[in-house]
């Protein structure tokens, strides 16, 4: 669910940097120019396709380092020559990663070994931007996809000349905040900032949709669903069905949590057969609503640990909340943080510059260059984001050593899953050992705490999905750029019952307000990772020999826990997703029974509050 991008976008495009022909040959004479020619014109064979794979990656371990580089020097640094550095760079990169795919092509129909095989497939399967073969055109998209995020990342809402508030000044006030003219002035403040990244962003998605076709993809779309080891189409089913799993949860979940919110505002504000307004639930995008908690808790005293309290109670800094969550990895027998990490990672918000402050976690050289940026906040939120952020570090430590095609996740969700199955160890039980809390509250206060945690899992669900539902929909042109905001509308109203709290103008373009839109970050990832996370949790909890319902265990200090999870994360990608799955937890199908199951306390619990309520919208 957190902003991530583990090697920023770039990851994407690992194949990017090899300019080199498919079979090298001389022109020193003649004879040599002839015996090319005729070698030019036979077909590849396997060695052919060996070599272009193996001296490909030879040349990206060399190349990728500097481009990384930039874009953290951008990203930490927004101005206009880190600005024009990393556009620069990202171009070289993009262009070079689009031409290698498209020569990857050239070896569909050769019989392979299943390592070269697999290795073409990543190259051409990878790109998240490809670029146009035309040089101006490559260079133009790179530049959008600077200038997009750049726009982002320096956007401020400015009541007046002096009155300015940042993205992290807007989230305090939308999480805290129960005035509704307040919290309503904000939320459109902030969607200011979009409307002119929508131009750029159609024109990117031109660009890139020529890209995509050059590979021989029908457009970005069906690029982006053939990235999951099986065929696009069946990968949109594979999607429909886990939802189909977890939409009457869900379901319960908002019918309670508008029933609180109109007793809370009035249900001429919240009405209770219609979405709920978007800027009542407590997150600038709704994608979560745990800063509600309060409005939507039981009646019935319950006792729930407040972390943000408890840590300023321990005096807890930034950097001594990072060093207990690298204290967490290292009970499961990882090793520590390079000394390179805390000299180079940024851990707060400058006060002399913008930052995409964004959570992200990086691995700049592929190898002991770990980093994560971050605008840290000493809150329990903020605790558990750097659980999940340190979860990519050691993935990205973990596959190190691998080719470098396979330095990835098995597919992009175990990325997000795995710093997401760490944070659901911070129990009350972790608290207490770690000197946080002195006692557990017992099992009859659990419904607090799972609802608590419900209205951050459960509830970004189906936003989880949304997102890359309405990007598939306009790379493939179903939705036209003057349909851009209408078409996200209807999405999070289908999926989510959440709508646009004020009627928007025919000129917004508010999924630009939602930073994985204009970073072209692929969001399904985030969808995937919440349901594999309760599957990675259950079977890490039967090997900590855990004897507590599930969701009060924590498999801090578990040693055979950490083994059996850093096995699968040094898979990298070097096998299908399904194969990861079933080396941990025994199964190649994602399946969301495991949420159910850690939620079934808290889903009787809202049935008998919703019982005599209209649910649905």
């Amino acid at each position: 669910m957190r902003q991530v991008k583990y090697k920023h976008k770039l990851k994407y495009l690992t194949a990017a940097m090899l300019g080199m022909s498919l079979i090298g040959c001389s022109d020193s004479s003649t004879n040599n120019q002839q015996q090319s020619s005729q070698v030019q014109k036979r077909s590849p064979n396997a060695a052919d396709a060996k070599e272009f794979i193996e001296q490909a990656q030879i040349e990206l371990n060399k190349l990728s380092q500097p481009a990384v580089q930039a874009a953290w020097a951008y990203q930490t640094y927004i101005n206009q020559d880190t600005a024009a550095v990393s556009a620069y760079l990202s171009e070289k990169w993009t262009s070079k990663a689009s031409e290698l795919a498209k020569r990857a092509t050239d070896f569909n129909d050769v019989e392979v070994d299943a390592q070269t095989r697999r290795k073409l497939y990543l190259l051409r399967n990878s790109l998240v931007l490809p670029a146009p073969s035309e040089p101006v055109k490559s260079e133009r998209l790179a530049q959008i996809s600077s200038e997009l995020e750049g726009m982002y990342g320096a956007g401020k809402y400015c009541r007046t000349e002096q009155d300015c508030l940042r993205l992290t000044d807007m989230n305090n006030i939308m999480a805290n905040s129960r005035d509704p003219e307040v919290l309503l002035d904000v939320w459109k403040g902030w969607r200011e900032v979009s409307p002119p990244m929508k131009a750029l962003y159609e024109e990117q998605v031109t660009l890139a949709n020529e890209g995509a076709t050059e590979l021989g993809f029908k457009d970005l779309s069906e690029l982006w669903r053939n990235s999951y080891d099986m065929p696009a189409d069946e990968f949109a089913v594979e999607l429909d069905r886990l939802w189909s799993q977890l939409k009457p949860f869900y379901d319960a979940l908002h019918c309670h949590v508008r029933a609180e919110l109109g007793e809370q505002y009035g249900t001429d504000i919240v009405p209770q057969d219609q979405p709920i307004p978007a800027h009542l639930l407590g997150n600038m995008w709704a994608q979560s609503w745990g800063n509600i908690y309060d409005i939507v808790k039981p009646e019935e005293p319950l006792e729930v640990i407040d972390v943000t309290g408890a840590l300023a109670e321990n005096g807890y800094d930034e950097i001594k909340m990072v060093k207990q969550a690298e204290s967490f990895f290292s009970s499961l027998g990882f090793a520590p943080l390079p000394e390179t990490f805390w000299e180079r990672s940024l851990f707060t918000q400058p006060a002399d510059r913008d930052v995409v402050c964004h959570a992200s976690a990086w691995n700049v050289d592929e190898q002991d260059d770990l980093r994560i940026k971050m605008c840290i906040q000493i809150t329990g939120e903020e605790f558990s984001v750097i659980h999940h952020e340190l979860g990519h570090n050691y993935y990205q430590r973990a596959y190190k050593e691998l080719p470098m095609l396979y330095r990835g996740s098995a597919n992009d969700g175990f990325h997000e899953a795995i710093g997401d199955t760490i944070a659901l160890s911070i129990t009350p039980k972790y608290l207490q050992e770690i000197g946080l809390v002195d006692s557990i509250p017992d099992e009859s206060n659990d419904i607090g705490m799972l609802l608590k945690l419900a209205l951050d899992k459960i509830a970004f669900i189906p936003f989880g999905l949304l997102i890359d539902q309405w990007r598939w929909k306009v790379f493939s042109g179903e939705v036209a750029p003057e349909n851009y905001n209408s078409a996200w509308w209807e999405l999070r109203e289908k999926y989510q019952g959440v709508m646009a709290p004020v009627e928007r103008e025919v000129d917004a373009f508010d999924p630009g307000a939602k930073y994985h839109v204009p970073a072209n970050t692929p969001y399904t990832r985030y969808f995937l990772a919440h349901v594999l996370q309760f599957q990675f949790h259950n079977q890490l909890c039967e090997l900590a020999e855990n004897e507590e319902a599930i969701h009060r265990c924590s498999i801090y200090g578990s040693e055979k826990a950490g083994k059996a999870l850093n096995d699968m994360l040094e898979m990298g990608m070097s096998q299908p997703w399904q194969k990861a799955l079933a080396s941990l937890t025994g199964s190649e199908q994602m399946d969301a029974t495991a949420i159910l199951d850690y939620f079934a306390p808290l889903k009787q619990w809202l049935d008998e509050q919703n019982a005599s309520r209209q649910c649905g919208w």
